[in-house]
């Protein structure tokens, strides 16, 4: 059956109901992104080696400035076309929509130029051996040179997801992440590409994602669509795309500047087997986090048109919610660590070096990770609400402020261990930030001076 596009019950519907309709879809795209990633992870450590993963993970400081690049234009982009439909806006949520078509190819063709000119002192600077090296090079060669695929498949997608199309936006998610689980192990070990055959497969998929996004745009019968009038660029629609846009960007940029150190100091400590152990525990933690970052992409469209509508008891109500979820979302990733560690191991890899150092990593880097899922939903929510100072300061608070002086320390006195040991730490620092924060903005009033008027928010 077609999915109805009506973006104005987002001020109407009940708040339960909307975030199923609209969380679900997202979580299970995202849910099934992750398990990609980790399925993908799973056919390289099998099928090309256990060095192979340390290079994988090489690779996600890297891939990580890639997505900043895109999150940049997408997330600023899906929360004012949100917030445009919530004060009856549409030609100004069409604008959005040229707008981040784009600024999503320009940025990707920067992204690829300058990343393929350099890649190999890149490469070496996060941490990458001459084991590892040839690895990820083979990887990122590849995957750059999709960028301006996936830029537009990101973006267009989360544009989709926030005018009212939730399950199509899942559907486009489901296509691509289908299509990779089918072409990734084709490529690796029928072809016997190796670890090209799973960037080449990756870069497949999200082109056929691609189209299939692009196409719903084009439809005359979609709410929000491409059509003539709206491909003048405006400066003012640029840069609040990139002032709201930023924070999930520096957001990305810190976790790349993170994950260099973290690299770093495990080859130093740990060798390059201590690179891939963190490479598993990644995969295998985000896979939790990206299920309230598809809960968080549900609950923008809500809180964004109702805060531009003025209905601050319904932000309110969807932010409650959305807390309880995010938390209950990651204790079950912890109760899952704790008591599975190994076994979650040896489903990347059977050597068993590599799985001596990754169980006791997973237990220790879990240890505070129910509290991630509020962190995560009351940073998502003032992104939201256009609120980027305080966004931006939840973002890099984690990274910057906790984690950093923790990987500078720890590891001196414990080794290994000290790195999985800074990351419960940060992360129970960040969520009494994040409480604090939330709990002053609400006593002061989250939109002070906001009126119908407004037509961008900072």
């Amino acid at each position: 059956m077609r999915e109805r596009n009506t973006p104005h019950i987002l001020g109407s519907e009940k708040i339960g109901k909307l975030l199923r309709q609209y969380s679900f879809p997202a979580i299970i795209g995202m849910t099934i992104t992750s398990l990609y990633h980790i399925i993908d992870s799973i056919f390289i450590g099998h099928g090309v080696g256990a060095l192979a993963i340390s290079g994988l993970a090489i690779t996600f400081p890297l891939m990580n400035l890639v997505m900043a690049l895109s999150t940049l234009v997408s997330a600023g982009g899906s929360t004012i076309s949100s917030i445009r439909l919530g004060q009856k806006d549409l030609q100004g949520a069409n604008e959005v929509l040229a707008h981040t078509l784009f600024m999503c190819l320009f940025n990707s063709v920067v992204c690829c130029t300058l990343f393929l000119l350099f890649l190999d002192p890149i490469l070496i600077f996060f941490g990458a051996s001459k084991d590892t090296l040839p690895y990820a090079q083979d990887f990122m060669q590849i995957i750059l040179l999709g960028t301006p695929v996936s830029y537009t498949m990101i973006s267009l997608n989360n544009i989709m997801r926030a005018t009212g199309y939730p399950r199509k936006a899942m559907k486009t998610s489901m296509v691509s992440v289908v299509a990779n689980i089918i072409l990734a192990p084709l490529f690796i070990f029928y072809f016997n590409w190796g670890i090209r055959g799973a960037a080449t497969a990756t870069v497949i998929s999200q082109f056929i994602a691609m189209v299939w996004v692009v196409q719903h745009f084009f439809r005359p019968e979609s709410y929000v669509r491409f059509q003539k009038g709206i491909w003048k660029i405006k400066t003012e629609i640029i840069l609040n795309i990139y002032s709201i846009g930023m924070s999930p960007f520096l957001m990305n940029v810190c976790a790349c500047v993170i994950v260099i150190i973290i690299n770093n100091t495990l080859r130093h400590h740990g060798g390059d087997l201590a690179v891939g152990a963190y490479g598993i525990i990644n995969r295998m933690l985000t896979l939790f986090v990206m299920i309230v970052l598809g809960l968080t992409m549900g609950m923008q469209p809500i809180i964004g048109y109702n805060y531009g509508a003025l209905k601050m008891d319904r932000v309110k109500k969807t932010l409650r919610l959305g807390i309880i979820s995010g938390v209950v979302t990651t204790s079950f990733g912890f109760v899952i660590s704790e008591l599975f560690p190994h076994l979650i191991t040896v489903m990347f890899t059977t050597d068993t070096e590599l799985t001596d150092i990754a169980t006791p990593g997973i237990r220790i880097c879990a240890l505070m990770f129910p509290l991630v899922g509020g962190q995560i939903v009351i940073s998502n929510f003032f992104q939201s609400i256009g609120k980027v100072k305080v966004s931006i300061f939840l973002s890099l608070s984690r990274q910057l402020v906790y984690l950093l002086p923790g990987l500078i320390v720890l590891p001196r006195y414990m080794g290994v261990t000290g790195v999985w040991a800074s990351m419960p730490v940060s992360d129970f620092l960040a969520c009494i930030t994040a409480l604090c924060m939330l709990i002053y903005h609400l006593r002061r009033g989250i939109a002070p001076g906001l009126t119908k008027k407004n037509k961008y928010f900072s």
